[in-house]
């Protein structure tokens, strides 16, 4: 062992000690320093996209997206200053990317989804959607996921091909929605009278907006009531506290006025025993 170490050309050593821990920090200087300019750039892009007015959506992901292909050009620098020729490190990173594009085509389809979105914007960060049957409040649309805050505070988490993938009811996207009510009567209730009540309350509601007109009208005539069609529009915003208000408005105004809003029922005619046999007697001599 003593004559093995005896041969070693300790100076060679030394030299490439020093080169390669040189190469190692200059590498690592290049990442860190990469890294920081590369959030910086994003941060810096972001920024103006925000003051020439794009979608808080599109800015989000342009910038991670940014940063991405930043970091990954800052990694090739790195590994270039460590000795890797930049021409064998691109074919590398191209097989690698197309033996991880195979592996990973789900994936790949949720990032191509996620442009997609970006585009044709068929919702933004803020809006009320309903995707699959899951409803919520569009938090984030991310490189693979879209997040939705549901309205008892759960986060969904759903993969961009998902999402385009079926069909987006976007209940924010015009300013004003109509409510639909299905109101119904007695029939011995007088139905000009019913409505002439609900359109009071509906004109009592401040909120409720008189363009476009509310619609009101006998929509059908069920087995046990009269039902009344009643459809104001109100901004967007006040559509579910308008919609309990004015159920608790109507059928405050028609228990006042004597007007039942009557519930399923059946009426059931119970013979006497004498009629019964009679009938079964007659019946016997048929």
């Amino acid at each position: 062992m003593q004559e093995l170490i005896n041969r070693i050309d300790w100076a060679i050593v030394e030299t490439t000690a020093w080169e390669w821990g040189g190469r190692i920090l200059a590498a690592l200087a290049i990442f860190l320093i990469g890294r920081w300019v590369a959030r910086r750039i994003s941060k810096i892009m972001q920024r103006a996209m925000q003051r020439a007015g794009s979608d808080p959506t599109v800015i989000d992901f342009m910038g991670k997206v940014g940063f991405g292909v930043l970091l990954v050009l800052v990694c090739v620098a790195a590994l270039d200053r460590l000795g890797v020729p930049s021409a064998s490190l691109v074919a590398a990173v191209g097989a690698a990317g197309l033996a991880v594009g195979l592996a990973m085509q789900g994936s790949l389809a949720n990032l191509a989804s996620g442009v997609l979105i970006i585009l044709f914007k068929p919702f933004r960060n803020g809006d009320f959607v309903e995707v699959g049957g899951m409803g919520g409040t569009v938090r984030e649309v991310g490189m693979l996921l879209t997040r939705l805050t549901t309205g008892d505070n759960r986060e969904v988490s759903m993969p961009n091909a998902q999402v385009l993938g079926n069909p987006i009811i976007n209940y924010s996207a015009k300013p004003t929605r109509r409510i639909d009510l299905l109101i119904g009567i007695g029939y011995a209730a007088d139905a000009a009278q019913a409505m002439d009540i609900i359109r009071g309350v509906l004109a009592h509601e401040e909120r409720v907006l008189n363009d476009p007109e509310p619609v009101l009208m006998v929509e059908s005539l069920n087995e046990s009531s009269v039902d009344l069609m009643v459809r104001p529009w109100v901004n967007t915003s006040d559509y579910w506290p308008v919609r309990g208000a004015l159920l608790r408005d109507i059928k405050s105004a028609l228990d006042e006025a004597g007007i039942e809003i009557p519930f399923p029922q059946r009426t059931v005619h119970v013979m006497a025993s004498g009629s019964m046999a009679e009938a079964a007697a007659g019946a016997a001599a048929d």
